[in-house]
């Protein structure tokens, strides 16, 4: 073969290696059935390995700090409902709080015992559903039926107590909206004996199951700095082997005066999460059966206001002025005006008039019951705390919940503010999914237990 001039003796061979790293984009939500819907996370891979990850919220903004300012102090109670949608009670709870220590009023101890309750039911229901759904998503099906059974369990005793199962707006400022019905104590016992007995039967499946232990052990690890510097709160920062609990630190209630253990774990990854809330759902239990055993007693059968009246004859008498022997007598109301009647009203409602709703009797059998409840409902008029704001924390089932609640003296707040637990723990989330399989981001966010409803107000 013949060269010309300027032809190169050697000839460029550009060799392409087999190591050149290429990393690809992955969506992971929000249309993603572990993404609730609401979560959107772009990852960085190379391989199977998450080297970056995005996380994005805002598919759920409800407006709720907005919409406390639009009605009067008790209009906000339905939203709060709406915040933590798996344990409403706290959240009910935990706003009544803020705005109580803003009037100054505190409930009465009956009132609190029950907060206490009905709190730590929700708790467990709260647990139920964060384990149960992410061993769903990990292959176990039949743990998730387990827990669901005895989330039905509570959900009918809180179902009796409030009149609803999840939006159960009961929690009134200064006290509550009704008594537990007769019979309560029983039939919550014999709850949280199934819910134990089902408690144990999970932990037989789960605890030791190879695949579930390797699938969490350590994976979405976080360092005690790394929660406490992000704000991270409850179970995924006891995990870390930091024993904060709102209940002990700023004992609130009646907690100071019942006896239960904070469980702290020591990696901080997703099988200590596990473990953590799996033993505050027995501590749960145990803080509501003491509570249940310490219930203050009181008036609440009929037989204590001797003649009973049925909710017509009251009226009628009432529009003849005949309301003299009303405060000795028992009315016999339809559901529609059942709720906080006389029986029960001193033992669950503050006896303050700025604060407390007069029980129906009162309201619809004699002009000042009628005045009383006139003022606190109509617009102008309502509950006034003075001008301050006021801090208040609970702790929730994610971790510190916390109202924050500004006044400016009129009958509606000038600002409400909610720290809610799971947004400081979902800011954190991508340092737990880095350096991971990306199959092992389902378990992580599992973890979290993201609510919707508070995460984004």
């Amino acid at each position: 073969m013949t060269r010309r001039n300027g032809d190169r003796d050697d000839q460029e061979i550009v060799v392409l290696s087999l190591k050149e790293k290429r990393s690809m984009l992955l969506n992971v939500g929000p249309q993603h059935p572990a993404m609730h819907g609401i979560v959107h996370i772009t990852v960085e891979l190379e391989g199977e390995t998450v080297t970056s990850a995005d996380v994005e919220i805002g598919y759920l903004h409800r407006a709720f700090e907005k919409m406390c300012e639009q009605g009067p102090y008790n209009n906000a109670i339905p939203y709060t409902d709406r915040l933590n949608y798996v344990s409403p009670l706290i959240n009910n709870i935990g706003y009544c709080l803020a705005v109580e220590k803003l009037l100054g009023v505190k409930a009465p101890e009956r009132a609190q015992y029950i907060r206490v309750i009905m709190s730590e039911i929700s708790r467990v229901t709260d647990h139920l559903t964060c384990i149960g759904a992410s061993a769903m998503e990990l292959g176990a099906f039949t743990v998730f039926l387990y827990m669901i059974k005895a989330r039905e369990y509570l959900y009918e005793i809180l179902e009796e107590v409030t009149g609803a199962r999840l939006t159960i707006s009961y929690a009134r400022v200064g006290g509550l909206k009704s008594d537990l019905p007769e019979g309560f104590e029983e039939k919550c016992r014999k709850a949280l004996k199934e819910t134990y007995k089902i408690l144990k039967e999970v932990e037989a499946l789960l605890n030791k199951n190879r695949i579930f232990v390797d699938r969490l052990k350590d994976i979405g690890v976080i360092s005690q700095q790394d929660a406490l510097a992000y704000g991270v709160t409850g179970p995924f920062l006891r995990s870390t082997g930091v024993d904060y609990d709102v209940r002990k630190a700023q004992p609130y209630l009646v907690y100071d005066r019942l006896d239960f253990d904070i469980p702290i774990g020591e990696h901080g990854d997703n099988l200590d999460r596990y473990y953590v809330r799996m033993e505050e759902m027995h501590q749960s239990i145990r803080i509501t059966e003491q509570a249940l055993r310490d219930l203050p007693k009181g008036e609440i059968s009929a037989g204590d206001f001797g003649r009973v009246l049925t909710a017509a004859e009251m009226v009628d008498q009432a529009k003849m002025g005949q309301t003299g022997d009303f405060k000795t007598v028992e009315v016999d109301l339809d559901p529609t005006l059942e709720g906080t009647t006389k029986r029960y009203h001193d033992d669950v409602y503050s006896d303050d008039k700025r604060v407390s709703l007069p029980a129906k009797e009162d309201t619809y059998g004699n002009i000042e019951g009628l005045m009383n409840h006139f003022k606190l409902v109509m617009h102008g008029h309502g509950l006034r705390p003075p001008k301050g704001e006021a801090y208040f924390p609970v702790e929730g089932a994610n971790g510190e919940l916390g109202f924050y609640v500004v006044s400016d003296g009129s009958d509606r707040p000038y600002r409400v503010r909610v720290r809610p637990p799971c947004f400081a723990i979902m800011s954190a989330l991508h340092k737990m999914v880095v350096g991971e399989m990306v199959a092992d981001i389902v378990p992580t966010f599992g973890s979290v237990n993201m609510i919707g409803g508070e995460l984004d107000r």
